[in-house]
């Protein structure tokens, strides 16, 4: 039993040593890692800048269209301060557009043609002038809003001599003098 014995503790030991492991390569420390800064949010997709940039362009556009219709001309007939039939609808769409944009304020010009005199042409261009704010009172729009003047004869948009040059002349123009940001269209 002897010999058993010693050849079971034989057996043992060489199991033990093909079993032995090889100690582990040593692992480095961990690091700590360098404190960062907040990163900064990540830029919007450029889809968003596009449709942004869009809908400004957009608005930007609406708005200067509002600033042509408010700036459009009305006419008169000779020695007239009348407001023509084919005039009212473009001083309707300015009511409306002054009705959706409290903050605006216009200068109402009254102009002549080059014939009659200088007191003349400004009593006549005053008159047209106060047509015009006249109708836009009357649709509803705050008389304090409206400025009306009159330039008679001196600054004419054609200096011809004639009949066509005389019609493009005998005017009301509109200038906004107030609130002119940020126009939103009527609804």
């Amino acid at each position: 039993m002897r010999s058993s014995s010693i050849l079971t503790l034989l057996a043992a030991a060489g199991m033990l040593a093909a079993c032995g492991k090889k100690p582990a390569p040593e692992q480095p420390a961990p690091q700590q890692a360098a404190p960062t800064q907040e990163a900064a949010p990540p830029p919007p997709p450029p889809a968003n800048d596009d449709a942004e940039r869009r809908a400004r362009e957009a608005a930007a556009a609406r708005a200067a269209a509002l600033r042509t219709e408010l700036a459009d001309l009305i006419h008169f007939e000779f020695d007239k301060a009348d407001i023509r039939a084919t005039d009212q609808g473009i001083l309707d769409r300015k009511a409306a557009i002054l009705g959706a944009n409290a903050a605006v304020k216009l200068r109402i010009a009254g102009h002549c043609d080059e014939r009659g005199s200088d007191e003349y042409n400004l009593a006549l261009g005053n008159r047209r002038a106060a047509a015009a704010k006249r109708y836009l009172a009357g649709k509803g729009v705050d008389e304090g809003r409206l400025e009306a003047v009159s330039y008679g004869k001196e600054k004419p948009l054609d200096p011809g001599h004639n009949e066509d040059a005389w019609a493009k002349n005998r005017r009301d123009e509109f200038e906004m003098t107030a609130g002119g940001d940020n126009l939103v269209a009527p609804k």
